[in-house]
């Protein structure tokens, strides 16, 4: 009887042994699988930080990895945009779809213009370029008639949108008075918003700006279908 009692108590003392070792290599496992560490200046850490926003809007789940690679396809595009390197740009443009221009949130895709990626290499590349009817000034229905390098000045790049106040990843940040559909009409794809709360404190935030760029997925690589514009119109 009392080797029987031996024998239950080496039994527990194993078991609780094995449960403790699971345990720690579980944990070891998992603090291995969160440990990074990106430069400092990096989109890496950055989003790390908390100061990329991101909220996934759309069923589809995006890898750490595709999240950090469309936010440095935000930077570079931009850049390129800021130094009005238009050119360049189109090597991003999807290459089936090609890019929609919508000057203000509510994507209109009766009259807003789809540029293909030749197109718009063609407008960009030529010195003298041709005036496009984009749409009209909301809400003076006046005609936005304007060149290609024109209407990226006045309606896509209106403000340093390189270096936001705020940036997210499939997040609305800015929203004002007009519909937002972006949900509705480019459904699959992600997008990111680069946005500034405003400029003018007599303004009290009225002259918020925000800009949406919406990327597709294709053959592992995500490509730019939508550049949205966004402010506050009256």
């Amino acid at each position: 009887m009392k080797r029987f009692y031996i024998l239950i108590i080496a039994l527990i003392s194993f078991l609780t042994s094995c449960k403790e070792k699971d345990k720690t290599e579980t944990s070891t496992e998992q603090n291995t699988a969160t440990t990074l560490t990106p430069d400092k200046n990096s989109t890496l850490n950055q989003a790390n930080n908390g100061q990329i926003e991101k909220k996934d809007s759309n069923p589809l789940l995006l890898s750490f990895k595709d999240s950090i690679e469309l936010l440095r396809l935000t930077d570079t595009i931009l850049t390129e945009i800021k130094e009005k390197n238009y050119l360049s740009i189109a090597k991003y443009i999807d290459p089936i779809l090609g890019v929609r221009f919508s000057p203000y949130a509510y994507v209109d895709t009766l009259h807003n213009v789809v540029l293909s990626k030749e197109t718009f290499q063609i407008e960009a590349g030529i010195p003298k370029q041709s005036k496009i009817l984009w749409g009209v000034i909301d809400p003076t229905e006046k005609p936005i008639k304007m060149t290609l390098n024109q209407f990226m000045q006045k309606f896509v790049y209106d403000v340093d949108f390189a270096q936001p106040e705020k940036r997210s990843l499939d997040k609305f940040l800015g929203g004002g008075n007009s519909l937002n559909n972006l949900s509705e009409v480019y459904k699959g794809c992600h997008f990111t918003e680069s946005y500034f709360s405003g400029f003018e404190e007599k303004y009290q935030g009225y002259d918020w700006r925000t800009l949406r760029l919406v990327f597709k997925k294709r053959n592992d690589e995500f490509y730019l279908v939508g550049i949205i514009h966004d402010e506050w119109t009256i």
